[in-house]
């Protein structure tokens, strides 16, 4: 059902907010040496941005390239972490803020004939709320794919993003390296937008592509792959955060509100009023602050376990005119 923001609710949680202030204050100074950014927990701004691009290469698979013949699948990979120093841009092969870590990591999927550089954004708002964020670009779909992004490659991308999941992994663990320490390969969560969404639905929900290590996922207007069977949403699922315009007209909302129904507890519907396909995760005002909200205080509740994001989710979801959220 949906949660409506009681003036008691409210009261509630602006007490808990006082009362917690104080601590998270103090705990933000001494992660971030005093430097001025938000507490941690607070689900703001806590650190800035570093930008890191690496290329995986999986050699057991192939795709065919008109023209070249078979070739190993290439996942060219942007990846930002967390950095000391609050900016408003990228920090190429910046320090990372390797004291305050290791950091959750969460993979995102973009969305047919799109690169992850739109969703730059949202990315940015996980980064600086203490995520390492990894945005594999498929080869088949992505608009600079040779002869043309081809949408039947979709099938394929779920197990891509188990293959980058891996490599990050092993960054991490890895002796040196701009990851090296980093990651926190025991809090891992999916993310994907359109098809985006499918594929990271596919991978934390589906006996086919099913991997363990996700402990949450956010389908961002997304659906299941189209003749694809296996959505089984084993039990006990990752908690699921899943978030429709009603407005989309490219993926219809009854393809979200069905995989909700399937899925099971904890899950959350973050309905956007009226709102588009892709603006409200890339550049439309005031969806886009919506969604960052929602989805960081997510993160927040389930990947970090952070103390009042539960609260902090409810409040950021239930906007009059603009966005609900149930579960």
């Amino acid at each position: 059902m949906t949660r409506t923001a009681t003036p008691l609710l409210l009261a509630v949680m602006a007490a808990v907010a006082i009362a917690a202030a104080p601590a998270a204050a103090a705990a933000g100074q001494a992660v971030n040496g005093g430097a001025g950014l938000s507490p941690a927990g607070a689900g703001g701004q806590r650190y800035g941005v570093g930008e890191l691009t690496v290329t995986y290469t999986d050699f057991t698979r192939r795709v065919w390239i008109s023209g070249r013949g078979p070739e190993p699948r290439q996942l060219e990979t942007i990846i930002r972490y967390p950095t000391p120093i609050a900016s408003q841009t990228d920090a190429v092969n910046a320090a990372p803020a390797r004291a305050a870590g290791p950091f959750p990591l969460v993979v995102f999927a973009e969305g047919f004939d799109i690169t992850p550089t739109p969703y730059a954004p949202l990315l940015r708002a996980w980064v600086r709320a203490g995520y390492i964020v990894a945005a594999p670009v498929f080869p088949l779909t992505n608009p600079s794919a040779p002869g043309g992004p081809d949408e039947a490659d979709l099938v394929n991308q779920p197990t891509d993003m188990s293959f980058a999941i891996t490599k990050l992994v092993a960054a991490g663990a890895a002796r040196s390296g701009i990851l090296s320490g980093l990651l926190d390969e025991r809090r891992i969560a999916v993310a994907g937008q359109s098809d985006g969404g499918s594929t990271a639905l596919a991978v934390a929900y589906n006996r086919h592509y099913f991997d363990a290590r996700i402990r949450a996922a956010m389908i961002l207007s997304g659906a299941m792959i189209p003749g694809v069977g296996g959505y089984d949403f084993p039990s006990p699922s990752p908690p699921m955060l899943a978030t429709q315009g009603t407005g989309d007209t490219v993926n219809a909302p009854a393809s979200t509100y069905h995989f909700f129904a399937l899925a099971k507890h904890p899950k959350f519907l973050l309905t956007l009023l009226g709102a588009p396909h892709l603006g409200p995760y890339t550049n439309e005002q005031p969806q886009l602050g919506v969604v960052e909200r929602v989805t960081t205080a997510f993160l927040d509740h389930f990947v970090e376990r952070l103390p009042g994001a539960g609260w902090r989710m409810w409040s950021a979801g239930d906007v009059p005119g603009v966005a609900t959220l149930r579960n």
